[in-house]
């Protein structure tokens, strides 16, 4: 009986979200309920198990929330706009360089974990040089997407904070062993765009662009408007570097939470860039629309795991699915788990996936030794493919920007993204950060 609803509930779930008849917000606290309900589940009952899946993800949700404010203020404040235009200026009329700039341009960006922010900046700071020199705009778009969604395994991007509040384990125990693995996904794609970019030179060649208007014109970022411009605080650039500098020395490190760590940094960040206590409120405000839906969705998914695990379903579930899989195959689950993120976050989105999926797995991986940690870190391998999926809406922000057909910027990117990720994946296993086989 607990099976049945238990994979009823996932089913449901993954069927309303992805065909839009539910938001994931709403999905995530409304069909556990109702299932809890038809399974007898009610009352004091219920509302402990909803609680405690809350209180396990609180300090994912705080953590979401702080770093989102923390590189709003930093990118306010113009802690990006140097290397931006010194990236823009360095490259020229050499097409090499121009697609090699925009790499490293979209993964350095990518560190606030928004890709709708990531794909508005690099697009507007490099489109103009594509166009002046006769570039084909696929390869922007294909290597600031692979960019974004190797930086997008941050703690405070989604993919991340799914895995580890689904599972319910510590993102800085989840991130820190992957970071050798995102280097080597960062150089992946700085190689392929070096590949991509000698290809462009041999077809287009390269143009002198020195005082070109276009060059001064794709200088400028895009909230270089009056009102931004007034936020900016050219003369704290290396405060704002040295402290964002500390925040990662002491998140690798593990010096406190993360949670608290961003709570700190955003508490002197905000500080120092605007001591106006009205002008502090208009950055938290204007932020807030940001960070509100990603928290509102983990502290929803606390409803939706606390009552799998606390109904029991989940190990009914997981015993199920441990019986029907092959004795031989269930020591090679997580590195199953890795080449399965690619199509199952391609065709179903993230919160299906994370929310859904996972936990029954990592449930059936524990028989096996594997323990979660292992599970949540294999599952995030596939994410630069599931940036091309079109479930994935600020996918179209980028692909409008440049001026590019979807269909065409995934026929274009699809192959490169499966090489990143199987680089990615042949790292970590290398790393121990995820077992071949236990």
């Amino acid at each position: 009986m607990l099976t049945l609803l238990g994979f009823g509930m996932v089913i449901v779930f993954m069927t309303l979200i992805m065909t839009k008849r539910l938001s994931p917000l709403v999905a995530l606290i409304t069909i556990p309920i109702l299932f809890a309900l038809v399974g007898g589940f009610g009352g004091p009952e219920l509302g402990k198990m909803m609680l405690e899946g809350i209180k396990t993800l609180a300090p994912t949700g705080v953590m979401l929330m702080f770093a989102i404010l923390y590189f709003g203020i930093m990118i306010d404040a113009g802690l990006f706009d140097p290397v931006i235009r010194r990236i823009v200026k360095a490259v020229g009329g050499d097409p090499l360089k121009v697609v090699v700039g925009t790499a490293i341009l979209a993964a350095f960006v990518s560190l606030d974990g928004d890709g709708s922010t990531t794909y508005m900046i690099t697009v507007a700071a490099m489109l103009p040089l594509y166009r002046r020199l006769g570039m084909d705009a696929l390869n922007l778009t294909c290597v600031t997407i692979l960019a974004g969604g190797v930086m997008n395994l941050t703690p405070w991007g989604g993919p991340l904070a799914r895995a580890a509040s689904a599972l319910h384990v510590d993102p800085s125990d989840v991130f820190v062993p992957m970071i050798p693995a995102m280097v080597v996904g960062v150089v992946g794609v700085i190689g392929l765009a070096y590949v991509l970019g000698k290809r462009e030179r041999l077809r287009v060649g390269t143009i002198d662009l020195h005082g070109s208007p276009e060059i001064q014109d794709s200088a400028l970022l895009p909230s270089d408007d009056g009102e931004h411009l007034a936020l900016k605080r050219p003369r704290l650039l290396w405060v704002n570097a040295l402290l964002t500098a500390a925040l990662m020395v002491c998140l690798v490190l593990g010096v406190l939470p993360l949670s608290v760590l961003f709570m700190v940094a955003f508490s002197i960040a905000v500080v120092i860039n605007y001591p106006c206590v009205k002008l502090q409120r208009e950055r938290v405000s204007e932020h807030a629309k940001n960070a509100l839906p990603v928290v509102a969705v983990i502290f929803a998914a606390g409803v939706f795991t606390g009552i799998l695990s606390g109904t029991g379903m989940v190990d009914a579930m997981s015993g199920s699915f441990l019986a029907v899989i092959p004795d031989t195959w269930g020591p090679y689950l997580a590195s199953i788990t890795a080449l399965a993120s690619m199509p199952f976050t391609f065709f179903i989105s993230n919160d299906a996936f994370y929310y859904g999926v996972l936990p029954i797995v990592s449930q059936a991986a524990e028989a096996y030794g594997i323990t979660p940690v292992e599970m949540a870190r294999a599952s995030l391998i596939g994410q630069p493919v599931h940036l091309l999926s079109p479930l994935v809406p600020s996918t179209y922000l980028l692909v409008g920007l440049a001026g590019v057909e979807f269909g065409d910027h995934q026929k274009f990117t699809l192959k490169w993204a499966v090489l990143i990720c199987l680089l990615m994946m042949a790292t970590a296993m290398a790393c121990a950060v995820f077992p071949l086989v236990r």
